[in-house]
């Protein structure tokens, strides 16, 4: 019975080997090919239309054009005579088929490949649209000129027959398989000469070149509506403020006051107020973490709730900070409609808030109504949410001390910052000078001399 045991151990321990070493020979033709598509890849595109015709000119590293085999001579260097069919296959391989325009929502599925030109990794000619197609436009490099393959750039010229130059121009790209990390600057050439500029990571989606306003309107509601669930953060801090305050009154002047806080300080850095200073996105992020912790903090100790509104619009001053860096990355999206695409942020992150709130308050309510003590639960949910807070604030503050803070210089750019911080601070005192009024004329705050401060004054006076 032992020697029958003993056997059937060796047996499953040779079996297990024998699948193992399978899965390893398996896997090495992945990983050699892994190994082959490279790290980070830049891809530059001028994108034009004219009359009847959609030109799209591109650059793309060679290095990420592996799979193809290109003649070579020496070491590996390019033998450009009798390279134009690889090169060719390369360019209809690896980007026009994945390059998907749309005319008015219909995609160009006629495409031809004008021309392929292999550049050195010096030439500087994709700094305009006119001198990236005179340059591949000219003859090929001679077999004189010692390139590596991996080094070299490829030029591409595409193009498409479109209706009109004035039609509504889209694109889908598809090239992120080019490598591990594909970045891609395209410029789109508007009919009237104006440039539209998209640097994005991967593969965005669909993009519109030149939206109209509906389009963008639409395009940022989504993202400012997708920000505020996948900001955790901000979740959070949306959390703290309704565990104690979960009746539709109690929560109009802390929402309000938080909406138009974050609104002020998103527009602002739209329009250049917030510091262009590499420490200041991980101050404010450090911030966003700290107002978690002082509103938890504030639930357990129980301070005056009827005055949250004051601190809430402080801390929206911060997060709307934090709005902010999103939406600078995805403004050029907006094409030529800033101000409709910031609207339609905001709106779209206030219908998310709102969201949230439906979901949070019923769920709260069955929770302190049939299983826990009102009390008790905001006790432990805050001292559970200040307990991760806590932990990035730390985090984030060990991110910031990194950087070294230095003194402004007094120039003429200090004090035009200074000018317009100065319009904010007005505006904000303007808000919330217009909230009280708004929120103590329908009884939803208390007035000023809860703070005892109407007592003093009438005290200051009779003396």
């Amino acid at each position: 019975m032992k020697y029958f045991s003993v056997l059937k151990k060796i047996l499953i321990t040779g079996l297990l080997t024998r699948l193992i070493a399978l899965c390893f020979v398996a896997a090495m033709p992945t990983l050699a090919h892994a190994h082959d598509i490279p790290s980070r890849v830049t891809v530059y595109a001028f994108v034009k239309p004219e009359d009847n015709e959609l030109t799209a000119l591109l650059r793309v590293p060679m290095e990420a054009l592996s799979e193809v085999s290109f003649p070579l001579r020496g070491p590996g260097y390019i033998q450009f005579s009798e390279a134009q069919s690889a090169l060719d296959d390369a360019a209809r391989i690896y980007i026009t088929e994945s390059l998907n325009f749309y005319e008015n929502g219909v995609e160009l599925e006629e495409k031809e490949l004008q021309l392929t030109r292999v550049s050195l990794p010096s030439n500087r000619s994709f700094i305009d649209y006119q001198t990236a197609l005179a340059n591949i436009e000219s003859p090929p490099l001679d077999d004189s000129v010692d390139l590596f393959w991996r080094q070299g750039v490829l030029d591409i010229l595409v193009t498409y027959p479109i209706q009109s130059e004035d039609s509504d121009f889209s694109i889908d790209p598809q090239l992120a398989t080019l490598s591990d990390q594909t970045t891609t600057v395209l410029r789109f050439i508007v009919p009237n000469g104006a440039e539209r500029v998209f640097n994005y990571l991967g593969n965005p989606g669909l993009v519109e070149l030149d939206p109209r306003w509906h389009q963008a309107a639409l395009r940022f509601i989504s993202m400012g509506f997708d920000h505020i669930l996948e900001g955790i953060d901000h979740l959070l801090f949306l959390f703290c403020l309704v565990i104690p305050l979960r009746s539709i009154r109690a929560l109009i002047p802390v929402v309000t006051s938080f909406t138009i806080a974050h609104s002020i300080t998103l527009i602002g850095s739209a329009f250049g107020v917030a510091p262009s200073a590499l420490w200041f996105p991980p101050l404010i992020e450090t911030l966003i973490a700290l107002s978690i912790v002082y509103m938890a903090f504030e639930n357990i100790v129980g301070v005056k709730l009827e005055h949250r509104w004051l601190i809430t619009f402080g801390f929206g001053l911060v997060h709307g900070f934090g709005f902010s860096f999103l939406f600078s990355e995805t403004l050029q999206f907006a094409g030529g409609h800033l101000f409709s695409s910031l609207l339609a942020f905001n709106i779209g992150v206030e219908l998310g808030q709102i969201f949230i709130l439906i979901l949070i308050i019923p769920v709260l309510n069955l929770l302190f109504k049939y299983f826990v003590r009102e009390y008790i639960g905001c006790i432990l949910l805050s001292a559970l949410l200040a307990h991760s807070a806590w932990h990035w604030m730390l985090e984030r503050g060990t991110t910031l001390s990194l950087y070294q803070f230095q003194l402004p210089v007094m120039d003429s750019l200090f004090w035009a910052v200074v000018m317009r911080w100065t319009m904010m601070l007005i505006i904000i005192i303007g808000a919330l000078w217009v909230m009280y009024e708004i929120f103590r004329k329908f009884s939803l705050i208390e007035p000023f001399s809860a703070y005892n401060f109407g007592q003093k004054v009438e005290a200051e006076n009779q003396r």
